[in-house]
């Protein structure tokens, strides 16, 4: 078969058939008598698994090497392929990332473009410093998408740093609760953690939202920074875990001053004061446990709470009843 011929059959160009033929991958089997090329089935059997490896991605060299070389390991080389692949993937995907960023800001001009280019760089940089002025200039010099405020949140490890992230996400708009409830289900634990201390500080009803399904969340973490921010909003719902927190020694001063906030109203404080009663009734193993539940009535006003106390100052565990009685004392004065 004539190359014109084996280029139409197989797709391979005349011009690449040649250029195999100069590289020694595809030698043409004979001649005619008028000298053209003349290609074999063997020849042509031959070309179909040059073009199969190169839709592989190998080169053409790696080519000659897999079909000539009886002894060359295709797994070593598809292995490396792989991963190739994989690093060229990651390069692709962060740059569609970094484009569909730009694209959110809608620049007016390359003058927007090359700022939000400028803080995106910036926000990944190795420096603290560099990062938290990235962080605290991005909300007047340019409109740096939410979702890279989240991404850069949840991978912060300095506190200062993400203490800024963290006040830039709170005045960047809608969409970062959304954003931040997917960290909660990060495997890493870290991670969590910076998702659930972001929304805390986003004000909100959809974050509080996010909040309120974070306290039936499996980290006791997470269940517990949900309760503290919800607690300072007034939300009932954190009742139960602001009270195990207390019980288990866990941030157990915030977890009683949030209860003093929810506690905003009679009926309210009434029931975190039965609660709290309910407690010391079955916590009873542990001294400490009640002493921190003790000491949390301080936090609750109303009848209900004064009348617990009075009963704890005579209480059998020495140290209650004293925590008891000062707290009575200061409630007297105030």
């Amino acid at each position: 078969m004539l190359i014109g011929e084996v280029a139409r059959r197989s797709g391979v160009s005349a011009r690449m058939l040649r250029h195999y033929e100069s590289l020694g991958l595809v030698r043409p089997s004979g001649r005619t008598d008028s000298g053209y090329r003349e290609y074999s089935g063997e020849d042509i059997r031959r070309i179909f698994h040059v073009e199969s490896l190169r839709s592989l991605g190998l080169s053409l060299r790696e080519i000659g090497r897999a079909l000539d070389d009886p002894g060359f390991t295709p797994s070593v080389l598809v292995g490396d392929l792989i991963g190739q692949t994989r690093q060229r993937i990651a390069a692709e995907t962060e740059l569609l990332t970094r484009l569909r960023r730009i694209d959110a800001t809608d620049p007016a001009g390359w003058g927007d473009v090359l700022r939000v280019v400028a803080l995106l760089q910036a926000m990944g940089s190795k420096s603290a410093d560099a990062r938290q002025r990235a962080a605290l200039s991005s909300v007047d010099e340019a409109a740096v998408p939410v979702e890279a405020l989240v991404e850069a949140a949840l991978r912060e490890t300095e506190p200062n740093v993400a203490g800024a992230l963290r006040w830039a996400l709170a005045r960047s708009g809608d969409g970062g609760p959304a954003l931040l409830a997917e960290g909660l289900g990060s495997p890493v634990a870290a991670v969590r953690e910076r998702a659930v201390r972001s929304l805390a500080e986003l004000p909100g009803g959809e974050a509080t939202s996010q909040l309120r399904q974070a306290l039936a969340h499996p980290d006791v973490v997470v269940r517990g920074y949900a309760a503290l921010a919800l607690g300072t909003r007034g939300v009932a719902d954190a009742v139960p875990t602001l009270l195990d927190m207390i019980v288990d020694g866990r941030n157990d001063v915030d977890a009683a001053d949030a209860l003093g906030v929810v506690a905003s109203d009679t009926a309210t404080a009434d029931e975190i004061a039965t609660s709290l009663v309910d407690r010391l009734a079955h916590d009873t193993a542990q001294g400490p446990a009640r002493g921190r539940l003790t000491q949390a009535l301080a936090s609750v006003p109303g009848t209900k709470a004064s009348r617990t106390l009075m009963e704890l100052s005579h209480d059998e565990d020495r140290a209650v009843a004293l925590t008891a009685a000062y707290v009575l004392r200061l409630r007297d004065t105030l």
